[in-house]
């Protein structure tokens, strides 16, 4: 009589854990994952000696292929200024009823450029470094405050070749330069927000690089770096609210701060009402604003 053997029921296989809860388990995090705000903050201050390292590092190799090297971080706004005093200092006549106008333009080219190479070599900040961002794992916000930081510095060593020409001039030093100061951290608090901004934009749209010279040659006209607002707004019908807009720009106002600052003849009166409040709204605005409009694209910077 033969006997039928019934295998034993099968063993149900263990439940499988979900990934996300071994991974958690283990200690395991998505990589490239955006951090939170705080910690995002704190990341980016660990790698303060990176960002001050590598802008030092590009405005090195700026000028590193020039036979004049360094002296083009002198001479190109300097030559910028002499067409500029050309142009609308002579033959347009700008030039009329503006004290002191070689130091006024000189002042206003050096401080208007530092807002337009910050913003354009932001631009590129993500989309120019992809190797570096695809390589490395650290906060992407230090490439655009690295080049803010970097342009700053280029400032600061023009800001002699400055000086030389104020004194030429007559522009004696006074207490009142210290004011340059709080100007230039509040401009350059500006320009890093600014460049975040763009840096996201132009990591997602690399054309954006393309377009952003006509913009800021327009910006640059209207912020009164060759041309006096306040004279100019003194003889004009143009409405109120054109009026507040060109005096509540904020390259104007940082242009028109150091000029306070440094030049005898730029009186209180030919500033905006409120003009520290602008500075300060305006940095706050786009530092802060720029910083968290950026953060909360970090893990996207780099891929596809």
């Amino acid at each position: 009589m033969s006997q039928v053997l019934h295998p034993p029921p099968p063993t149900p296989a263990p439940a499988e854990e979900p990934l996300a809860a071994l991974a958690a388990r283990h200690g395991l995090s998505v990589s490239g994952a955006r951090p939170s705000l705080p910690q995002y903050v704190r990341d980016l201050w660990a790698r303060r000696h990176f960002i001050t390292a590598f802008a030092t590092a590009k405005l090195t190799a700026q000028y590193s292929q020039a036979k004049l090297g360094q002296v083009w971080q002198v001479a190109t706004p300097l030559l910028n200024a002499a067409v500029y005093y050309f142009i609308f200092g002579v033959l347009l006549g700008t030039s009329h009823g503006v004290a002191d106008y070689v130091p006024f333009l000189v002042t206003g080219v050096f401080i208007w450029t530092f807002t337009q190479n910050s913003i354009m070599a932001g631009t590129r900040a993500i989309s120019g470094n992809l190797g570096l961002v695809r390589a490395l794992h650290f906060p992407r916000a230090a490439l655009p405050i690295s080049f803010a930081l970097q342009q700053l510095q280029q400032l600061l060593f023009s800001m002699a070749a400055l000086v030389i020409i104020l004194l030429c001039f007559g522009v004696t030093p006074g207490v009142a330069w210290l004011l340059a100061v709080p100007t230039l951290v509040l401009q350059f608090v500006f320009n890093a927000g600014v460049s975040m901004v763009m840096a996201r934009m132009g990591a997602k749209t690399p054309d954006i690089a393309q377009l952003m010279p006509f913009l800021l040659r327009t910006w640059m006209y209207v912020s009164g770096v060759m041309w006096s607002i306040d004279a100019t707004l003194k003889h004009s019908d143009v409405p109120n609210f054109v009026k507040t807009l060109l005096e509540a720009n904020p390259a104007a106002v940082y242009i028109d701060l150091m000029r306070f600052a440094l030049i005898d003849s730029f009186k209180a009166h030919q500033l905006p009402h409120h003009v520290w409040a602008y500075a300060l709204g305006w940095a706050l605005l786009a530092g802060v604003g720029g910083f968290v409009y950026f953060w909360k694209a970090e893990e996207r910077y780099g891929r596809g």
